[in-house]
C-alpha cells in the first residue's frame, strides 16, 4: 500500500472534492442500510408477527424511536385501511430510499471526477516540466520511447488503477463500518463469529497481490522498450529499407512484443483472481454464519427472532461487495504502484544544472547579465562523459566582437566546448568566465539569452514558418521576423511557399530542403539579436549552393558579435580572428589562418587534406 500513501500528496489540493465525495458516500451508505433494514417490518407484516401500536410514540432522533414511529405509522395504515395499503407504503419507502441511495452514490462519484482527472494532469505537467529542466546527460542514458510511455501509459494507469481505487479505499470502509455497527446492534455474538474469519481471508488475498507490482513494473518497462523500437523505426525507416533490414526489425519487435504479452497475461490472471477469490471466501463465511446462527434460532437458544436473523444475514451479505471492491482496489493499487514509481523516478531525477553549481560549498549569488562587455575566458577547463575524459585543461579567451574557430578531428571535444559555455553540462574542473565572472553565478535564463545557437542538424518544429523563427519569443512581430529572415537569406524562399510565413513545414521541417532548414534555424538565432553566436558546423551538411547562401548570411550576422565557430570545412573560417586546433580533448595549436600555416603543424595538414 506504499503507492497509496505516495499518491496522497498529489491528492491534497483536491481535498475539498474528496471531502464532498466522502460525505455523499456516507449518506449513500446510510440509505443503503435503511433499505436493508426495511426487510424486518416487511416480514413482520407479512407473517402477522407485530401487534398493532395504537399509542403514538414520541419522535426522537434515535434508532429505537424511529423504528417505533415507523411501526406506529404502519399500524395506523392497517387499522384505517388494510394490510395491502401498509405493504404498498413499505414498498414505496423502500423505493424512495433506494432512489436517494443511488443519488448520493452518483454525487460521490461526480465529486471525484476533478480529482481523478486533475491528479493525472498534474503528474503529466510535472513530468513535462521536469523533462525540460533535466540536463542533456539524462537523455543520453534514457530511451525516448520509455519516457513517452511514462508520460502516457503510466500516467493513465495511475488514473485507472490508483485513483479509481482511491474512492473505493475511502468509501468502502464506510460501508463496512456502518454495516458492522448495525450487525453489532442486532447480534454482537454473531458479529464476533464473522470477524473471526475475516483476517484469514485478508491474508490469502494479500499473498496473491504481492506479485502484481513486480509483474506490472516489468510490463511497463517492456512496453517502454517497445515504444523505443517504434520510435527508432519511424526515425530510421529509410535506413531500414535501404539495408533490407525489415525482417531483422520485425523479428526484434515480435520477440519483445511476445515477452510483453506473456508478462501481461500473468498480470491479468492474478488480477482477475481478485473478484472470484474474495466472493468465494465471503460466501464461505456466509455459509458458516447461516449454520451457526440458524442452529441458534432452531434450537431456540438465541433471543434473536427469525426475521431479525434474516435481516442480519441480508446486511452481512452486503459486506461481501465492499470487501470485493476493497480487494480489487488493493490489487489495482499494487498494479498501479509500478507506474507511480516509474513517474516518481523522473520527478526525483537529479538536476545537475542549477542556478548555482553544487560543486561550491557556499551558494553563489545569482547575478543578472544582459550583454557581453569584455569577453569570454575558458580557464583550466576539464570535462568527462561518464568518467571518460573529453576535455583536459582547456585555456583560451574570446574578446568581445572576436570570431574564434575550433577545428580538429571528430571526437576532439569541439562541440563539448560550446555545450559547456551554454551550460548544457557543468565543467568538472576549472571555470568559464564571462566578463570575469563565473557563468555559474549568472541566472541560467539570462546566460542563455545571451546566445544564439545554430547547430549542424537544424531542429525545427511541426508548426508554421513564423512560429519556428519566433520560437521562444512570443512577442515577436511580423516585421521583426521578416527582417531576421532577410538577413538569413530566407525571406525569398519563404514568400514562395503556399501560405508564406504561415505555412506549416511538417515534422522536423521535412517539407523544406537542408539549406532552407538551416536558414530558418539561422533566422531564429538572428531574431534573438544575441551578443554571442555559437555556430556548431552550421554549413557542413549543405550542398555548395546552400552553403554559399548560409555563409553569406553568417558573415553578415557575425559582424560585431562575439562568435564561437565549430567547423569541419576550413575554408569557412579563414577570416576568423583566432583558430584553435583541438586533438583528443586538448588545444595543440592556436593562431590565425596565416600563422598556423607557417607553423607547419596539424592545421596545415588538415588544410592540405581538404584541398586535395
Amino acid at each position: 500500500m506504499t503507492a497509496f500513501f505516495q499518491i496522497l500528496p498529489y491528492v491534497r489540493i483536491y481535498q475539498k472534492q474528496l471531502g464532498l465525495s466522502l460525505f455523499f458516500s456516507l449518506l449513500a451508505v446510510v440509505f443503503s442500510l435503511v433499505s436493508l433494514t426495511m426487510i424486518i417490518p416487511f416480514l413482520r407484516l407479512l407473517f402477522n408477527i407485530d401487534a398493532a401500536i395504537i399509542t403514538k410514540p414520541t419522535l426522537e432522533l434515535t434508532v429505537d424511536s424511529l423504528l417505533q414511529y415507523f411501526n406506529y405509522t404502519v399500524s395506523q395504515l392497517i387499522v384505517n385501511y388494510d394490510k395491502s395499503t401498509a405493504l404498498l407504503f413499505i414498498c414505496g419507502i423502500v423505493l424512495m430510499v433506494f432512489v436517494f441511495k443511488n443519488l448520493f452514490l452518483y454525487l460521490g462519484m461526480y465529486c471525484m471526477v476533478p480529482l481523478r482527472t486533475g491528479v493525472t494532469a498534474d503528474l503529466r505537467n510535472q513530468m513535462y516540466q521536469r523533462l525540460l529542466q533535466l540536463p542533456l546527460s539524462y537523455f543520453s542514458n534514457e530511451r525516448k520511447g520509455d519516457l513517452i510511455t511514462r508520460m502516457s501509459t503510466d500516467a493513465q494507469l495511475i488514473e485507472t488503477d490508483i485513483l479509481n481505487a482511491l474512492l473505493l479505499v475511502f468509501r468502502e470502509p464506510l460501508n463496512l463500518i456502518v454495516f458492522l455497527i448495525a450487525m453489532f446492534w442486532i447480534s454482537p455474538s454473531l458479529t464476533l463469529f464473522v470477524l473471526f474469519f475475516l483476517p484469514v481471508s485478508g491474508f490469502i488475498i494479500s499473498r496473491i497481490g504481492q506479485s502484481l507490482k513486480r509483474d506490472s513494473q516489468a510490463g511497463q518497462q517492456k512496453l517502454g522498450y517497445l515504444m523505443s523500437i517504434i520510435e527508432e523505426t519511424l526515425g530510421g525507416i529509410k535506413v531500414i529499407k535501404a539495408f533490407n533490414a525489415q525482417p531483422v526489425q520485425q523479428s526484434k519487435f515480435q520477440s519483445n512484443n511476445q515477452q510483453y504479452q506473456n508478462i501481461i497475461k500473468r498480470l491479468y490472471k492474478r488480477k482477475d483472481l481478485a473478484s472470484p477469490l474474495s466472493e468465494v471466501l465471503g460466501i464461505g463465511v456466509v455459509v458458516a454464519v447461516l449454520w451457526y446462527g440458524g442452529s441458534l434460532v432452531l434450537n431456540q437458544k438465541s433471543p434473536l427472532p427469525a426475521e431479525v436473523f434474516i435481516a442480519f444475514i441480508v446486511i452481512f451479505s452486503q459486506l461481501i461487495q465492499p470487501a470485493k471492491k476493497l480487494v480489487a482496489a488493493f490489487y489495482n493499487i499494487q498494479k498501479g504502484a509500478a507506474s507511480l514509481e516509474r513517474i516518481e523516478a523522473v520527478l526525483q531525477s537529479e538536476l545537475t544544472i542549477n542556478e548555482t553549481s553544487e560543486r561550491h560549498k557556499i551558494p553563489l549569488a545569482v547575478k543578472p547579465i544582459k550583454n557581453v562587455k569584455q569577453g569570454i575566458e575558458f580557464k583550466n577547463v576539464s570535462f568527462a562523459y561518464d568518467q571518460k575524459p573529453t576535455l583536459q585543461q582547456i585555456n583560451f579567451t574570446i574578446k568581445r566582437g572576436e570570431i574564434v574557430a575550433l577545428v580538429g578531428q571528430s571526437g576532439a571535444g569541439k562541440s563539448t566546448v560550446a555545450d559547456l559555455l551554454a551550460r548544457f553540462y557543468e565543467v568538472h574542473e576549472g571555470a568559464i568566465l564571462i566578463d570575469g565572472v563565473n557563468i555559474q553565478q549568472y541566472a541560467l535564463p539570462d546566460l542563455r539569452n545571451l546566445m544564439g545557437i545554430v547547430s549542424q542538424q537544424p531542429v525545427l518544429f511541426n508548426d508554421t514558418v513564423f512560429n519556428n523563427i519566433a520560437f521562444g519569443l512570443p512577442t515577436a512581430t511580423q516585421q521583426a521576423v521578416e527582417e531576421a529572415a532577410k538577413i538569413a537569406h530566407a525571406h525569398t524562399f519563404i514568400q514562395q511557399l503556399q501560405k508564406g510565413y504561415q505555412t506549416h513545414i511538417g515534422e522536423g521541417g521535412n517539407t523544406l530542403s537542408g539549406g532552407e532548414k538551416q536558414r530558418l534555424s539561422l533566422a531564429r538565432a538572428i531574431l534573438r539579436n544575441p551578443p554571442i553566436l555559437l555556430l556548431d558546423e552550421a554549413t557542413s551538411a549543405l550542398d555548395a549552393e546552400s552553403e554559399q547562401l548560409v555563409q553569406q548570411a553568417l558573415q553578415q550576422v557575425m559582424q560585431n558579435r562575439t562568435t564561437l565557430v565549430i567547423a569541419h570545412r576550413l575554408s569557412t573560417i579563414q577570416k576568423a580572428d583566432k583558430i584553435l586546433v583541438m586533438q583528443q580533448g586538448s588545444i595543440i595549436e592556436q593562431g590565425n589562418h596565416q600563422s598556423l600555416l607557417q607553423q607547419n603543424g596539424t592545421y596545415k595538414k588538415l588544410v592540405a587534406m581538404q584541398a586535395m
